[in-house]
C-alpha cells in the first residue's frame, strides 16, 4: 500500500477503512488468528502465518483479487500445520462474509481459468450464501516444502464454508504440484474478484429472485 504524503504506509492488519471491510479475531486452544479484509482495496497483503508456502498463496490471493488482506496467525505448528491452516481459512472466510453484508449490488458469480506453465485450473464462485465446495484437484506429491498437500483442500473447505460461497475448483491438467496449487489460489482470486464486484446495473438490489441470499 502506498505511503501517504509525509508519512508511512498504513498497516493492512491494523487499519480497516470505511466501506466493505471487516476485522475478525479467532482464538482457540490451538490458534490465535487475526484477519482484516477490504473488498474494495488494491491487493495489498500483510500475511504472517508461520507457514511459508501458505503465506505465499495468501499474498497471491490478495494481489489477484484486489482485496486488501491482513493476516496474523499463531498456532501449534510444533504439532503440524493443520490447525493453523484451517483456522486461517475460517477467519478469512468469516471476514469476507462480514464484509459482503447482505450482498446487495454484487455480481454474485465469478469464474476464471488460470494457466501456470503446464497446469490449467478452472475456478467458479457463486456468492450465494450457501456454502459448498467441489474439489477436483489431484496432487501427486505429499508435501510442498514442509506443508502436507492434503491441507490445501482443508483450507478451501474452511474458506468456502465460512465465506458462505459455492466454490468449484477443478485442475484440468498439470504435473508440477506447486503450479497446480498456485493456479488454484490465483483462480480463486480472479473468480472472487468478479463475484464480489459491484454491479452498477443492480445498484442496491440483492442478485436473486428470492430477494435474499443464503437459503
Amino acid at each position: 500500500m502506498a505511503a501517504g504524503k509525509g508519512g508511512s504506509a498504513p498497516s493492512v492488519i491494523g487499519t480497516v477503512p470505511a466501506g466493505r471491510t471487516a476485522r475478525i479475531e479467532r482464538r482457540t486452544n490451538e490458534t490465535a488468528v487475526r484477519v482484516t479484509v477490504n473488498l474494495d482495496g488494491t491487493g495489498s497483503a500483510e500475511v504472517k502465518t508461520g507457514i511459508g508456502f501458505l503465506d505465499h498463496m495468501l499474498e497471491q490471493l490478495a494481489r489477484h483479487s484486489l482485496i486488501d488482506l491482513g493476516v496474523r496467525a499463531e498456532g501449534d505448528l510444533h504439532i503440524d500445520y493443520h490447525h493453523t491452516n484451517e483456522d486461517t481459512g475460517i477467519a478469512i472466510g468469516q471476514a469476507v462474509d462480514e464484509a459482503l453484508g447482505e450482498r446487495r449490488g454484487i455480481q454474485r458469480y465469478g469464474a476464471a481459468v488460470i494457466p501456470m506453465d503446464e497446469a490449467l485450473t478452472r475456478v467458479t464462485v457463486d456468492a450465494s450464501g450457501r456454502p459448498y465446495l467441489v474439489w477436483r484437484v489431484a496432487l501427486s506429491r505429499p508435501k510442498l516444502g514442509e506443508m502436507d498437500t492434503e491441507l490445501f483442500k482443508e483450507w478451501f473447505q474452511a474458506f468456502a464454508q465460512n465465506a458462505r460461497l459455492t466454490l468449484h475448483v477443478e485442475n484440468l491438467y498439470g504435473e508440477n504440484t506447486h503450479h497446480i496449487v498456485e493456479s488454484c489460489f490465483k483462480g480463486l482470486a480472479r473468480a472472487l474478484r468478479e463475484a464480489v464486484e459491484r454491479d452498477p446495473r443492480r445498484a442496491d438490489a440483492v442478485p436473486s429472485t428470492k430477494g435474499r441470499l443464503g437459503g
